[in-house]
């Protein structure tokens, strides 16, 4: 399909124009994976595990969201302290 007979299709709204994407190829912008290995003590490694089995999740789960929750706050209180200031 020519990028025309795209752009008509979707400007139409008529047609689901799912079915001519490649969604093989998408990419989503800063979000490359890196492996890093973290030593952790025994009682942190069981409390996590824990915590993963409450909510449902795997250990590296609970690990990714708390780290991104974490940076989120930090980066919160950096932007709300330059508005203050």
């Amino acid at each position: 399909m020519k990028a025309e007979e795209f752009d008509k299709k979707f400007d139409a709204n008529e047609e689901d124009i799912i079915d001519d994407l490649d969604l093989s190829t998408l990419r989503r912008p800063n979000h490359k994976q890196k492996r890093v290995n973290v030593d952790f003590p025994i009682w942190v490694i069981e409390a996590l595990d824990q915590e993963a089995r409450r909510i449902g999740v795997t250990r590296q789960s609970i690990i990714k969201l708390w780290l991104v929750e974490r940076l989120e706050e930090v980066a919160h209180r950096r932007y709300s302290n330059r508005e203050a200031a």
